[in-house]
């Protein structure tokens, strides 16, 4: 899994994990009004990230190891894998059309940082979408990499993962002013449609053998 590194192959992972974690979710709502209230920002960052690398390589290693003498199911998790790229983001094309703004609510009492870390485990855990984004997804991308390439697609996707959450938690407050105004979440979106139709496009190519 580490036997060589790509730079390529860590591209695709890093952008792969950004384009899918960008999309502000109930998961993104929680740092971000952490990150604005300045409340147990670390440890709520730690645990998004670390949940997020932890199932991420969980998906490449065991999709890569138990399918690699079964190239033919392989070839089809990669089509589902850009089918459901595609599907993201046409819904990402579709909310640049229909952009909103930013509204996290800062108010609200302290909340021990034992009750946050299992507030945001919960959001974590309990949200199906986790699992399809990183077992599934980032596991059948991560699988179809060159054989040994596999440690640098999850370090891309990991690091943009942590990158993410790093940059939401404590650059929330800067964030807020930016994202307030509709054209700044059509712009991000269209970057997101952009980056999952092409690695969509390379899916295609490798699961075809074009």
């Amino acid at each position: 899994m580490f036997s060589s590194f790509s730079s390529s192959v860590f591209l695709t992972g890093l952008t792969l994990s950004l384009s899918l974690i960008m999309a502000i979710g109930a998961q993104n709502m929680h740092v971000l009004r952490q990150g604005l209230r300045r409340e147990h920002v670390a440890a709520v960052v730690a645990v998004c990230a670390l949940l997020d690398v932890a199932l991420m390589a969980v998906g490449v290693s065991g999709l890569a190891a138990s399918l690699v003498q079964y190239p033919q199911v392989l070839d089809a998790l990669g089509l589902l894998g850009a089918l459901v790229l595609v599907v993201y983001g046409a819904q990402a094309l579709r909310r640049a059309v229909r952009p909103g703004t930013l509204q996290a609510n800062a108010g609200g009492g302290a909340v021990p940082v034992g009750r946050m870390v299992a507030q945001t485990l919960s959001l974590s855990l309990l949200n199906p979408h986790v699992y399809l984004d990183t077992v599934v997804l980032v596991g059948a991308v991560g699988a179809q990499q060159p054989l040994g390439t596999q440690g640098a697609f999850l370090l891309g996707a990991g690091g943009g993962s942590v990158l993410w959450f790093v940059v939401l938690g404590f650059g929330a407050r800067m964030l807020r002013p930016l994202f307030a105004k509709p054209m700044a979440w059509r712009l991000l979106d269209l970057l997101v449609a952009g980056m999952m139709w092409s690695i969509a496009a390379g899916l295609v190519a490798r699961s075809l053998h074009l």
